[in-house]
C-alpha cells in the first residue's frame, strides 16, 4: 500500500553509508536519487525508504510518536539486524524481544533521531 517513506537527514552521504549497510542485511540496496534524497528498497516496485534533506532547509528532526517499522524475518533475523543498527552507531530505544505472543521487535534511533523498529509478527 505504501509507495516510500521519507526520513529527514541533517548529512545524506552519511544517512546513505549507515541506511546502506543496515538495509543490505534485509536484501535492500540504494536504488535512486539526487543530491538532496536517496531511495532505498529491493526494487522500485515495493516499498521504500527515501532519506532526505528537508526541502525547505530548516534542521531534520524527528517526529514525536513517528517511527518506521522494518520487517525483519524471524526472532535471529531481528536480533542480528538489530545487532548491526548498533554496530553502526545507532542508539538502543528497546532491545530485541517479545512484546506480546504475536509480535517480536527490537528498537533504534539513527544519527538524526529517527525511531526504526525491526520486527517479526506472527498471525
Amino acid at each position: 500500500m505504501l509507495g516510500y517513506t521519507t526520513i529527514g537527514v541533517s548529512n545524506i552521504k552519511k544517512a546513505c553509508e549507515f541506511y546502506g549497510a543496515l538495509l543490505s542485511e534485509l536484501g535492500a540496496k540504494q536504488l535512486f536519487g539526487d543530491d538532496r534524497i536517496q531511495f532505498f528498497g529491493t526494487s522500485t516496485d515495493a516499498s521504500m525508504i527515501a532519506l532526505c534533506v528537508p526541502y525547505d532547509e530548516n534542521p531534520a528532526e524527528s517526529g514525536n510518536g513517528t517511527m518506521l517499522a522494518i520487517p525483519a524475518g524471524g526472532p535471529a533475523d531481528v536480533d542480528r539486524v538489530y545487532a548491526r543498527a548498533i554496530e553502526l552507531g545507532a542508539t538502543d530505544e528497546g532491545a530485541p524481544g517479545a512484546r506480546n505472543p504475536i509480535f517480536y521487535g527490537a528498537y533504534v534511533r539513527d544519527a538524526d533521531g529517527n525511531k526504526l523498529c525491526f520486527y517479526e509478527l506472527k498471525m
